[in-house]
């Protein structure tokens, strides 16, 4: 299966804490890249890993860069032209367990997209139907530049998916809430905040 681990955001928020970006933050001697392909490859050997970002220095052994074609809104990160039937959506922000990566990797169902994460940071989405979801992306990219929603990113494709208002956080179907998910750093409170708790 492809993954895609997409690694092209901004860091606004991140602005450059410790002198890199936030995916190159080490936890136990691992970037957060290297851990999730290293995890991807050792519960999925055949897998076929792509960082998406113009940051050259973001090379992992293991897995290939891609520069994505437009990179204008926070959804943009999900690579349009990449997204194709049974693929993977992995955050390059997350530190991501082993027990998390085993629950995306082995999902079963029919669900044509499924969504994890926790109750309030979505990690990974996991694309059978890669024509749905492109419709999906596509229609919360023209409703946020129309101005008719404030936000464009992961949470609005979900609900967009599962038939629920497109702004919050509610959960549905369709989506896997993870228990051992560890997190995601926005900002350099959130890793001061892990970092603290170690």
């Amino acid at each position: 299966m492809r993954y895609v681990i997409m690694a092209d955001g901004k860091g606004s928020r991140w602005n450059n804490f410790l002198g890199h970006d936030k995916q190159e933050i080490r936890i136990d001697g691992e970037t957060l890249l290297e851990r999730t392909v290293r995890l991807v490859h050792e519960n999925d050997p055949d897998a076929e890993l792509i960082i998406t970002s113009h940051n050259e220095d973001l090379n992992v052994p293991g897995a290939r860069r891609y520069e994505p074609k437009n990179n204008v809104l926070e959804i943009d990160r999900f690579t349009a032209e990449l997204i194709g039937d049974d693929m993977c959506f992995l955050y390059g922000d997350v530190l991501y367990s082993e027990a998390a990566v085993k629950a995306v990797i082995n999902a079963r169902g029919r669900e044509p997209v499924l969504f994890f994460g926790s109750k309030s940071s979505i990690c990974a989405v996991l694309v059978r139907d890669g024509e749905l979801f492109r419709r999906l992306y596509l229609e919360v990219r023209s409703l946020f530049l129309d101005g008719k929603i404030a936000e464009c990113k992961g949470w609005q494709v979900y609900h967009l998916y599962a038939s629920l208002p497109l702004m919050g956080r509610d959960i549905g179907s369709g989506y896997v809430v993870l228990d051992s998910f560890t997190r995601d750093f926005n900002t350099p409170e959130d890793y001061l905040e892990f970092t603290a708790q170690k």
